[in-house]
């Protein structure tokens, strides 16, 4: 069976990890090239890594015939019109987080992608890994009872001490709800199923910002979006779920994520990261146990859900992290700010389904 072939468009931060694993660790595809705003960040991956070649704008890459997927990796408020380029161009995409900025967006993606018999899929993929797969085993066996609740917490002070290009967080597609958001909003819905409503506050404590990394260190930017937002989700099963995200807190420790059963309580691993310690409380022993992982790609595996796509689109078996579930997150997210703004509880109209468990391979790199 041929390998599919992947296109970056960006080749930013976060592409090191991807051109790591689908070089390294993913067998079912392979790097037709590489595209980036700036040529020199191209270039040092075409040259680190032996790939094909450097495409000098996205459009070579969409026109390029050897092209199945197109590896999204621009910033979040330019997923949406790089996204709808490659669909237009006959392209299957994956995205990094989130899908668009706007229900807007993901609606329209959604809606030509369908029109065309293209596929979406898109990040994160972190509950693919050893960890988040291995909790909902547990749940699904019952290990917790019914699951009743859930809580979620990312607490930090943001990003402008570390992130190279930390501007982007504090406008309109950023702050701590779309851009952390997503790993635990994709995390909940994968365990606990679709949510059926939700309702949010928020606000912005800080209405500037001094960007203390470089290379922009002294430089002052303005607040644009929301950076503390507190939401209350009802999922469809009857469970009530909390989140809490905010980049204007000082916090020493990776706060806890929790899910709420009848018969016991489970201590999730972050969601950021593919493996991670499982906690479960069970009264029979009064204390907190640790459960072993049970799957492969406990290490820092993105690219995990791109090899899902691509075996997905080989055997004819729907993606994991695909299309519907990467709308139903955004529904979520974006819902939360237009809870706050209107003062409501927000009715959902996204269908979801859970997608199926990840399954061992005999060969780790090659997906079912």
């Amino acid at each position: 069976m041929k390998k599919l072939r992947v296109a970056f468009i960006g080749v930013g931060s976060i592409s090191g990890i991807y051109l790591d694993n689908l070089t390294q660790v993913f067998r079912d595809v392979e790097i037709a090239g590489v595209c980036d705003l700036i040529p020199e960040r191209a270039n040092n991956a075409k040259e680190k890594y032996n790939l094909p070649r450097v495409y000098e704008n996205m459009f070579e890459a969409f026109e390029d015939p050897s092209v199945d997927i197109i590896l999204n990796l621009t910033r979040p408020h330019q997923h949406f019109e790089v996204t709808r380029l490659a669909l237009e161009h006959g392209k299957h995409v994956y995205t990094e987080k989130p899908l668009g900025i706007t229900m807007e967006e993901g609606d329209a993606l959604v809606k030509l992608a369908k029109e065309r018999g293209l596929l979406i899929a898109g990040a994160p993929d972190t509950f693919l890994g050893a960890g988040l797969q291995s909790c909902r085993k547990y749940i699904d066996a019952g290990m917790i009872g019914d699951p009743v609740g859930a809580a979620a917490f990312m607490i930090c002070r943001g990003h402008e001490t570390w992130h190279p290009d930390p501007d982007f967080y504090y406008q309109p597609g950023g702050g701590p709800m779309l851009d952390m958001g997503p790993y635990y909003i994709t995390a909940l819905v994968s365990l606990l199923g679709p949510v059926s409503r939700l309702v949010s506050a928020s606000k912005r404590t800080f209405n500037k910002r001094l960007i203390t990394s470089q290379p922009h260190a002294g430089t002052e930017v303005d607040v644009n979006t929301d950076t503390y937002i507190a939401g209350t989700m009802q999922f469809a099963s009857g469970a009530i779920g909390t989140i809490f995200t905010t980049f204007d807190v000082y916090y020493p420790t990776q706060a806890r994520f929790e899910i709420y059963g009848s018969e016991g309580t489970m201590i999730l691993p972050d969601p950021n990261y593919f493996g991670g310690p499982i906690q479960i409380f069970r009264p029979e022993t009064g204390k907190f146990d640790e459960l072993p992982l049970l799957f492969d790609y406990q290490e820092n595996s993105r690219g995990l859900g791109l090899a899902d796509m691509a075996a997905a689109i080989q055997s004819g078996r729907d993606v994991r992290a695909g299309m519907e579930q990467i709308h139903h997150v955004l529904e979520i997210l974006t819902g939360f700010e237009q809870s706050a703004r209107a003062g409501g509880w927000l009715d959902l109209k996204t269908p979801y389904h859970r997608p199926q468990q990840m399954q061992k391979a005999a060969l780790k790199g090659v997906l079912d």
